[in-house]
Parts: structure tokens; C-alpha cells; sequence
């Protein structure tokens, strides 16, 4: 039985909505410190084309992608899987992963990080990037506190030049 305190709720008119880059938005539902450290939650859409998350490791959350429309190419250490409408994706702490649209298509997907981590500024962060506020450089200093880390993938660059 859960008690009302416990409950989050994120009306879809409430939710903060990001551009994070050109073509991809995020949608912030939940953060670690409103559900007690139990989950961080949002929403990623990406146009055609959009870049979406370079290659990179978290040490202490697995991350969840649900895809809700479109496709995903997801970078899973060293090979590439494309997320449909309904698939679901769970990449434990310490694996590689990137993400974006697959070729000419859009994806919309659902992303979720137990336990919860503190996200949301990260996300900012990019926002503020994106709109030439903050730098780059902030965005690889803020790795450690963010809990993400980034990697290496010839895999990955390898789907980025086709």
C-alpha cells in the first residue's frame, strides 16, 4: 500500500521541456528528490537526423529506454540494436550506450534511471549549451557529479559517418 506522499504525479502541461540540441527534446517527469531517491524519469523526442547522446557509461543506475513511437538505434558496448514502438531496453551500470533516431525516422522513448540520480540539472545544462549559455567544457566537468561518463565507440562512429 503506497501512502499519498509517495505518489508523483507530472501533468503532461506541468512537465519542463528542454531542447537539449537541435531536433531532440526533453521532457522532465520525475527527479530523484520527488520520488526518494527511487527513480529519475523523462521523455526523449527526436526529429529525423537529430544526433541524439554520444557514447557514454553510468556507474551507478541502469537506464531504461521504452520506446514509444518512432525507432532508436541504441549503442549496447559494441553492437547496435533499433528500438521500436514497445520495446523495452534495461542497460545495467558500467555498459556503453548511445542513442539517437534510427536513419529517417523519429523516436519518441520513455528513459528511466533506478536508483533515482539527480538528472534534471544535467539536462539544463545541455539546454544551456544548446542555446550557446554554457559551454562544452561544463558539460565534461560535470561527468563525476552527474554520475556520466563518456566513452569511445568505434561502433558508434562508424553509424554516425554512414
Amino acid at each position: 500500500m503506497s501512502n499519498a506522499h509517495d505518489v508523483v504525479l507530472v501533468r503532461a502541461a506541468d512537465a519542463e521541456v528542454l531542447a537539449d540540441a537541435p531536433g531532440s527534446l526533453i521532457t522532465l517527469l520525475a527527479d530523484s528528490a520527488q520520488t526518494g531517491g527511487k527513480v529519475t524519469s523523462n521523455r526523449a523526442t527526436f526529429e529525423k537526423g537529430a544526433v541524439g547522446a554520444p557514447p557514454h557509461f553510468h556507474t551507478r543506475a541502469t537506464e531504461f529506454f521504452f520506446g514509444l513511437d518512432g525507432q532508436l538505434d541504441v549503442l549496447i558496448g559494441d553492437r547496435i540494436e533499433t528500438l521500436g514502438r514497445g520495446d523495452f531496453l534495461a542497460v545495467p551500470p558500467g555498459t556503453p550506450h548511445a542513442f539517437a533516431p534510427a536513419a529517417d525516422s523519429t523516436a519518441d522513448v520513455l528513459v528511466v534511471f533506478t536508483p533515482g540520480m539527480d538528472r534534471f540539472d544535467y539536462y539544463r545544462l545541455l539546454d544551456r549549451v544548446n542555446k550557446g549559455e554554457a559551454s562544452v567544457q561544463e558539460i565534461r566537468e560535470s561527468g563525476p557529479h552527474f554520475d556520466n561518463h563518456y566513452a569511445e565507440s568505434p561502433v558508434w562512429a562508424a553509424r554516425a559517418g554512414r
